[in-house]
């Protein structure tokens, strides 16, 4: 379909705005300080309170911008009138983001990882995200114990912890923009790999992450999953990392500027807003992509036939959530509702903690797994 019917309903959301419901108003609210401090604030807060639900949301300069899109496809946004109101904005804030740069900025091609858990066919994203990796090494070292144990079980949730543990040390330390480091994938995606790693895990007692070797949005992440009836289907993640970004707002534009720059390690063996911690890989270089943590996916059944298109939001948690989607589906015989709703549990490596959402454990699971 040409880009200008595809931007079309958005086009008219913006321009004809929508009603403001009760989770956008409590959003707005709630992120009052960051964007209060930029040019945001008078569409955002007018008159200093954010819209209230039930009042319309218009959005006149977001839906210029994105017409001028529709018309001229990408040179829409990286030249002319959007470009230099960015740039402009940029040099009234101090920032330094130049012309020269969006007129430099390509989107690159990399070819999806292909992995395999009992018979079924992971798609999955690869670098300069770290989704892909991390969620195939962690099911490749569930492989290898067989049927896992039932949900909700100790035994189980303790086996998921360890491989995201082993899966999460190798992502905050060996994963960054391929076009700037060598990223041992082979490895990291094998089956032998994952048998070596899963022979370290102690059933009974939890692993300690060992020291950090330096020498790795949740409210703007959205993902969405789209399926024809001719059987194409697309997962797709996108973000502007925290909420709302930045919070820096470029008038005339009708968006916000993203803050992706903290999914670089800034500062090697330093955590981040998510307490990631990461190394040299994914240090700051002019012209590298940051290391996320986007994982769309699509799972062919056993017949290669289209099962689950899935991904997720939420920072590192994006993978976590993916891959415990999938197993639930896979392994537990879930439908798909029951397995979204389904308590989740994430473990990131560093901090050396497991975090669960509430009513995930019983009091006695929830016990054993501290013994553990």
């Amino acid at each position: 379909m040409p880009l200008a019917k595809v931007m079309a309903p958005a086009i008219r959301l913006a321009k004809e705005g929508f009603v403001v419901d009760s989770g956008l108003f409590r959003g707005m609210r709630s992120d009052r300080s960051n964007v209060g401090r930029f040019a945001g604030k008078d569409l955002f807060f007018p008159g200093g309170e954010a819209p209230k639900a039930g009042s319309r949301f218009v959005q006149s300069d977001l839906a210029h911008t994105l017409e001028v899109i529709a018309a001229r496809g990408p040179s829409g946004f990286y030249a002319g009138e959007v470009a230099d109101a960015l740039v402009a904005e940029e040099k009234r804030g101090g920032g330094i983001i130049t012309l020269e740069d969006l007129k430099r900025y390509k989107p690159e091609w990399r070819t999806p990882i292909r992995s395999t858990y009992r018979g079924y066919t992971l798609l999955t994203m690869p670098p300069a995200s770290s989704g892909g990796i991390t969620m195939t090494e962690t099911l490749n070292i569930l492989e290898t114990f067989g049927p896992l144990p039932k949900y909700g079980t100790a035994a189980y949730a303790h086996l998921l912890t360890e491989a995201f543990r082993r899966a999460f040390i190798d992502r905050n330390e060996k994963l960054g923009d391929p076009a700037f480091v060598k990223v041992p994938m082979e490895q990291l995606t094998s089956k032998a790999y994952a048998r070596q790693l899963a022979s370290g895990i102690d059933r009974m007692h939890a692993t300690v992450t060992p020291a950090f070797r330096t020498g790795a949005e949740p409210d703007h992440t959205t993902h969405y999953s789209v399926a024809d009836n001719n059987g194409n289907v697309v997962s797709t993640t996108t973000t502007l990392n925290g909420g709302y970004g930045s919070g820096v707002w470029i008038p005339k534009g009708g968006f916000f500027m993203n803050n992706e720059m903290d999914d670089f390690a800034a500062q090697p063996g330093t955590p981040n807003m998510f307490g990631l911690v990461q190394g040299e890989a994914n240090a700051i270089v002019p012209g590298k992509r940051m290391l996320s943590a986007m994982a769309p996916t699509i799972v062919l059944d056993r017949d290669g036939k289209v099962l689950l298109v899935v991904g997720a939001a939420g920072g590192p948690r994006i993978i976590t959530a993916t891959t415990e989607v999938i197993l639930n589906v896979i392994e537990h015989s879930m439908s798909l509702a029951d397995a979204m709703r389904a308590p989740r549990l994430h473990h990131q490596s560093l901090p050396d903690s497991l975090r669960y959402v509430d009513g995930a454990f019983s009091v006695a699971v929830a016990d054993s797994l501290r013994a553990r």
